[in-house]
């Protein structure tokens, strides 16, 4: 446990509900969010941007990353950058849904040990659904919260209202994310949270926003929870 974790926070036993960002924490699609972005760009005429920026805005909805990358960009350009993206992940890049290693291990574990299992994420409803179905996890998952349903993250709506539809306390909820923005997210509702190193934001970014820990992976999560006991 972080050494400036909460001091009431509940010991891992005591969680009844456990909510996962999707991209980065579950799923292995940093790199191709990253190339469709690209593509987008050329496509839209619009300058490179690094691969660290971009993958620095992954976790946001795709109007709130256009914000964070291109935040001068005119409304009808940025119009086109977000169509360009979303053409070019259904061409493309929809049908490579690929888990990070060791990530449906650990939901089926945490199901198995009974625990309500969500996702919020900020990606959009049918993308979401396409993945859950292609991976058959859809079954694993008790409720989800994409962007075409709440605010983007670090707005806390997503997690209250899924603690709210499945009946359970901040007090007894984990939010696990890869960025900043799921662990501000998780502050913002009044929940403590889990970082996962498989995403966009490096260990000293993480840590800066005091998760109880930073694991290596998703598939660290049923031993730490285990072993925090």
């Amino acid at each position: 446990m972080s050494a400036n974790a909460p001091h009431d926070a509940p010991t891992p036993a005591c969680y009844d509900l456990i909510v996962l960002d999707w991209d980065g924490t579950v799923m292995d699609s940093l790199g191709a969010i990253v190339a469709c972005a690209r593509h987008a760009l050329r496509e839209a005429r619009l300058p490179e941007l690094s691969e660290e920026l971009i993958r620095g805005g992954i976790g946001l909805g795709l109007e709130a990353t256009v914000e964070r990358l291109l935040p001068d960009l005119d409304g009808e350009v940025r119009r086109q950058w977000i169509q360009a993206y979303r053409d070019h992940w259904i061409s493309t890049y929809q049908h490579q849904p690929v888990l990070l290693r060791g990530a449906r291990s650990a939901v089926v574990e945490l199901n198995h040990r009974e625990y309500m299992l969500a996702v919020a994420t900020g990606k959009g409803r049918r993308g979401l659904q396409r993945d859950l179905d292609e991976l058959d996890m859809d079954r694993l998952f008790l409720a989800s919260r994409t962007v075409d349903e709440a605010p983007s993250k670090p707005n806390p709506q997503m997690l209250l209202e899924l603690m709210d539809e499945l009946g359970v306390r901040a007090d007894r909820t984990l939010m696990v994310g890869d960025t900043t923005y799921d662990l501000d997210m998780a502050k913002n509702a009044g929940v403590v949270s889990v970082a996962v190193l498989t995403g966009g934001h490096d260990r000293q970014t993480l840590t800066s926003r005091d998760p109880l820990a930073c694991l290596a992976s998703l598939a660290d999560l049923p031993e730490w929870l285990e072993s925090s006991r």
